[in-house]
């Protein structure tokens, strides 16, 4: 992953500010010194490599704006980043990373990591996008959930 989470929040941050008319560089600081609230799910997926792929692509290209997709190892393990929003109204922004491992010729391991940064009021916006995400990724598949 070329940019860290805390790279990419600063950011996203900053350019709400900028949007509000406040100042992008001001609010890219203080994003840094927010907590960063985080959450993650593991999956086991009955599907093979490939169409796990997929739907992991499917989903998160539906709940957000695609930052980057890395092959670690084409055919073996497959990393996919997005920037959601969250929290009230959908303005907190949430860096999620996916990653998509083969771990039998049917089935594939997800492991599902969701970070927002959070003010005075918490809002658990990684949490609640991780939560939500793993259901979409989940639903009509019968997986196994491994933890999270």
């Amino acid at each position: 992953m070329d940019q860290s989470e805390d790279q990419i929040l600063a950011e996203e941050l900053a350019a709400l500010g900028a949007v509000g008319g406040g100042s992008g560089r001001l609010v890219r600081v203080v994003a840094k010194l927010m907590r960063k609230e985080v959450h993650e799910v593991d999956l086991l997926l009955p599907l093979p490599f490939g169409d796990a792929v997929k739907r992991v692509s499917g989903v998160l290209g539906r709940a957000g704006r695609v930052v980057e997709t890395v092959p670690v190892r084409p055919g073996e393990d497959e990393t996919v980043r997005i920037v959601a929003g969250g929290g009230a109204g959908g303005l907190n922004p949430v860096v999620v990373t996916v990653r998509v491992l083969k771990a039998d010729e049917d089935t594939s391991e997800v492991w599902l990591r969701a970070a927002a940064r959070e003010g005075l009021v918490r809002q658990r916006a990684g949490e609640k996008t991780a939560v939500l995400l793993a259901a979409q990724l989940s639903r009509g598949t019968g997986e196994g959930r491994a933890d999270g």
